[in-house]
């Protein structure tokens, strides 16, 4: 008998996140309870109770202070609602894919279609649907279902309609519901849920079954997916449904030579391993296939099946070594596992020794067994990527911000890990700006959207922008919010022109213009700040229409004037340089931005013709302050009147002697 196990059998991505979250809630000591079985394996349920799990119908029955957990089927938005009024903490396991649904039928009811459901309306995931529908909703089973239903549903051909399908929906069926869908509503879009893991699975079954003498399909009674199995193999062969190894009947394999076994999501390795045992010593009816007739080659088949099984077979692993090179890790056999640096993580600068420490626990990926060598080589990076690739897929979808850290600067952009994922960024979705370096992200922690997926190369591109945009669209509608006139902030120069300099204020730019940098005149914004200056700044001006922000910068007490009314009283004797000359007088800068007139009158204690017959530009000549106009800024000097006060001062002494 030749026996060949399909490469899809056995847990999917969201079965395997939904019973690896009970375990590890479980190793972490908590109270645990599920609503609803988490599985339908009755042999992983058993286990999962023997550990502390315990099953409740309602969120009620989960006591105060336990972890519920939503099982990977989801559950209506009311009863989400229900769990977040309780004394419990929720842990949510719902598949990626499933909680794409509901967020796909509460849209589409917002926008006032109808949505349809292909799926069984008893099924939990389908509740689950119906639960997030924000209008009208009906559910069908199949195409036959979908023909005769319609007619009560009481909604027309032309009706606005959106169709989803349950994610372990038949795909054989779902052509069929197309076909009758395109054909009866002339205004329907269709989304097609069904997931992948799905659709390969039934594809490799409904394949294996048209060349198999006979198929075993292995699940859960109450698995959906595998029920959907069953249906696809026993359409071209004799198939046989089993839970586990011990409903096997070797009367159902007389004569059988080619042998297929598959089995649903909900279906551990280690159930398909027990199979394959079991049919070794069901074969020829012996119970050593290594020593039965024939024995020497069946042994070989059964070990190479359960050779494609161990390989990408998931353990638990505990860390008892480190090297500069690799992580020796105790996965409780007789060979010694290792876990080479290239497959602990995805960051090619990282060391063994800083990513994990002596006693530290994970989950591993067997990637190679070498019996003769005893060793089983490892790989965390592998699992976690197998494990991220689905969320990066969802959170395409979803527009979810993840997180993760720069490992690489490479040509056109940068390389971020997230969920053992590798995340191609490209400069222009790296930064806030083109002109920020690239290399300032190097082994930082970034937020990112991931914004294309190619899933045949398990490609992502993400954007840093993006989220950065999100971020200061917040601190702005933040900044507006409580905006006013006069109100100060601190902030930094970001950039200059010739005309200003503008601030950032927190996520948001105000500038200030060249002439409220200084109270004296600059030819340009560099004269007073530079990019990355710290300045304190103040509103002068707020156009919320437009969203521009005029700040001030230059301090009313540093104004020339301000200095001159302090320090500078009429009478004050100043030296002042000439800056100008006119037929009536001349300009002598007192201060840097107050320059007061000399009237040709004032300049010599003698009638002069010109100011030039006694005044020079730049010359520094001694004054008098004789009038100050603030409201007009006029300052008159008189360098006569502090000729003849000399002179009068003169005269005087030589009276006294």
């Amino acid at each position: 008998m030749q026996i060949e196990v399909a490469k899809s059998a056995g847990f999917c991505f969201g079965v395997n996140r939904a019973v690896t979250m009970v375990e590890d809630l479980l190793r972490d000591g908590q109270q645990v309870c599920t609503l609803g079985p988490i599985i339908h394996n009755p042999q992983t349920l058993h286990r999962l109770e023997t550990l502390g799990a315990a099953v409740v119908d309602e969120p009620e029955q989960a006591p105060a202070g336990s972890t519920l957990v939503i099982r990977s089927h989801g559950v209506p938005k009311i009863v989400r609602e229900r769990i977040d009024r309780l004394p419990v903490k929720c842990a949510d396991a719902t598949c990626p894919f499933v909680a794409k649904i509901h967020r796909i039928v509460a849209e589409e009811g917002r926008q006032g279609r109808v949505v349809l459901i292909a799926g069984n309306q008893q099924h939990p995931e389908v509740q689950g649907i119906l639960g997030h529908c924000t209008g009208p909703a009906f559910a069908f089973n199949s195409a036959e279902e979908l023909t005769d239903d319609a007619e009560n549903w009481g909604f027309s051909g032309e009706s606005a309609v959106s169709v989803v399908a349950q994610t372990t929906f038949s795909v054989a069926e779902w052509r069929k519901c197309l076909k009758i869908l395109k054909k009866v509503y002339t205004n329907v879009k269709i989304f097609d849920t069904i997931c992948n893991a799905t659709a390969v699975r039934q594809s490799e079954a409904e394949s294996m079954a048209q060349t198999c003498d006979a198929m075993i399909v292995l699940g859960g009674r109450q698995s959906s997916n595998t029920a959907k199995l069953y249906e696809v193999c026993k359409r071209y062969t004799k198939t046989v449904f089993a839970q586990s190894a011990a409903e096997i009947s070797p009367a159902d394999f007389v004569g059988v030579r080619h042998l297929g076994i598959t089995a649903g999501a909900s279906t551990p390795a280690s159930i398909i391993k027990e199979v394959l045992v079991t049919m070794a010593e069901i074969n020829e009816g012996v119970q050593n296939p290594e020593t039965a007739e024939g024995g020497d080659n069946f042994a070989e088949m059964l070990e190479e099946s359960l050779k494609s099984l161990n390989t990408d077979e998931k353990v638990h692993g505990v860390v008892v070594g480190i090297t500069p090179t690799e992580v020796l890790v105790d996965v409780g056999r007789k060979q010694a596992g290792f876990v080479p640096l290239s497959e602990l993580t995805s960051d090619p600068g990282a060391k063994t020794d800083e990513l994990v420490k002596i006693g530290d626990e994970m989950d591993l990926l067997i990637m190679r067994t070498n019996d003769q060598e005893g060793t089983i080589m490892l790989s965390k990076r592998r699992l976690d990527a197998a494990k991220g690739w689905d969320e990066i897929v969802a959170a395409e979808e979803s527009q979810e911000i993840l997180t993760g850290i720069v490992v690489e600067v490479v040509k056109g952009g940068v390389i971020a890990v997230t969920k053992g994922v590798r995340v191609f960024i490209p400069a222009s979705q790296a930064t806030a700006s083109r002109n920020d370096p690239l290399d300032a992200l190097l082994k930082k922690e970034v937020k990112f959207r991931i914004i294309e997926v190619n899933r045949s190369r398990r490609r992502a591109v993400g954007s840093i922008r993006s989220v950065l945009k999100d971020k200061q669209k917040e601190m702005a509608e933040k900044f507006w919010e409580t905006a006013e006139e006069g109100k100060e902030y601190d902030g930094v120069v970001k950039s200059l022109t010739s005309y200003g300099a503008f601030v950032d204020l927190g996520g948001i730019d105000g500038m200030i213009h060249i002439s409220e940098l200084s109270w004296t005149r600059i030819k340009h914004p560099s004269e007073v700040v530079n990019v990355g200056d710290k300045v304190h700044v103040y509103i002068k001006g707020l156009d919320h229409e437009k969203g521009k922000i005029s700040l001030g910068y230059k301090r009313q007490e540093d104004s020339p004037w301000e200095v001159l009314k302090r320090d500078y009283p009429v009478g004050s004797v100043v030296e002042a340089t000439v800056v100008g000359m006119t037929s009536f007088g001349a300009f002598a800068r007192i201060i840097p931005g107050i320059d007061g007139l000399i009237h040709i009158s004032q300049i010599a204690d003698h009638r002069i013709e010109k100011p030039q017959d006694v005044l020079t530009m730049g010359q520094t000549v001694k004054a008098v302050i004789t009038d100050i106009d603030f409201d007009r800024h006029r300052v008159s000097l008189s360098i006569r009147q502090l000729l003849e006060d000399n002179e009068k001062s003169e005269t005087a002494d030589e009276s006294a002697e």
